[in-house]
């Protein structure tokens, strides 16, 4: 090809002379135009943590305790007969808290004696001092616990996240625990249908750090509604508490410490030792763990009974009450 001429070389230089400072200028603009977008997003979305006394008082109302234990104030609440010696013990899971077990303590209260606790990470309990989420550390936690409050055997049961640890309980500690029950429970490799996205927000670089300070109430609410199979039973209320928990001090960043854990992929080769009998409740239109994950654990149990509950999402428990309830008091009469 022949060469231009030397007008047209001359043009082309400048041409690229003139590009090149328009990228320089926008480079300079880019970290000023970031930096205010940030602080607009933080104007328009950034919350503030509330006071732990704010949350108190609307939220460990009577028979709400606290157990001072690991550096920690332990919120919990143990309804029932004292004089129970063998308690069900109830456990929440991921971005949850006691009060998903509400509706059926009000129930089983009147014949059992009932114990729950916020988790460390979560509800009013607030962050671990060593920021350790894993499972190992939630047994131990759980183990001191129980053991403060002079609990040697219980019927254990759990939620997702709360499944995962009641299991993993069983197996470290397997005097301690008569009974089990595993409603929609972590354990087994699965690939979500839908993700609240909460957790997907906590999970990505740099926005898992804008998490911690920016937390829109539309991302608690589309959370909960993406655990739920019934929207309609989505109430205002709920998703209020859901997302005021999320904002007591120091939970978004365990929040985000937590969902960064690395799961043992084969952790779940255990839950064929498991010998206490076990009761599954697992939501048939659960879409973060879905129902295949109930089969895995019928098959690999050697003694237990597996309810699916129709129309059910991930919180069966919450979302109906008294359809699992009715599988459970069963479970306990037997």
């Amino acid at each position: 090809p022949s060469l231009p001429a030397e007008g047209q070389e001359t043009d082309l230089l400048s041409n690229i002379t003139n590009q090149m400072k328009l990228l320089i200028k926008i480079l300079k603009v880019s970290p000023l135009f970031i930096g205010l977008l940030v602080i607009l997003v933080a104007l328009l979305f950034g919350h503030q943590d509330i006071s732990l006394e704010d949350l108190k008082a609307k939220y460990a109302k009577a028979p709400s305790l606290f157990l001072s234990m690991k550096g920690m104030d332990v919120h919990y609440r143990d309804e029932g007969d004292p004089n129970d010696l063998i308690p069900i013990v109830l456990i929440h899971g991921t971005g949850s808290s006691l009060h998903t077990f509400d509706n059926w303590t009000a129930q089983l209260k009147n014949d059992y004696r009932v114990i729950r606790m916020d988790l460390p990470a979560y509800g009013l309990t607030g962050p671990s001092p060593d920021r350790d989420y894993s499972i190992n550390n939630y047994v131990d936690f759980l183990h001191d616990f129980l053991t403060s409050l002079g609990v040697t055997e219980c019927i254990l049961g759990g939620n997702s996240l709360g499944g995962n640890i009641t299991w993993n309980f069983s197996i470290k500690y397997p005097g301690m625990v008569q009974k089990l029950i595993l409603i929609d429970a972590a354990g087994y490799p699965a690939i979500a249908e839908s993700e609240p996205i909460a957790f997907k927000m906590a999970k990505i670089p740099i926005i898992k750090n804008i998490f911690t300070f920016i937390t829109p109430r539309s991302v608690a609410e589309k959370s909960v509604n993406n655990v739920f199979a019934d929207k309609s039973k989505v109430t205002e209320e709920l998703v209020d508490r859901y997302f005021e928990l999320t904002l007591r001090e120091g939970n978004r960043q365990a929040f985000v410490d937590r969902l960064g854990i690395e799961k043992d992929p084969n952790a779940s080769k255990n839950i064929k030792s498991i010998q206490q009998k076990t009761l599954i409740i697992w939501g048939d239109q659960d879409e973060l763990i879905p129902v295949e994950n109930a089969y895995k654990f019928h098959d690999d149990l050697i003694n237990d009974t597996l309810v699916v509950v129709n129309g059910a999402g991930h919180l069966p428990m919450e979302e109906s009450p008294k359809e699992s309830l009715i599988a459970l008091l069963s479970f306990l009469k037997d």
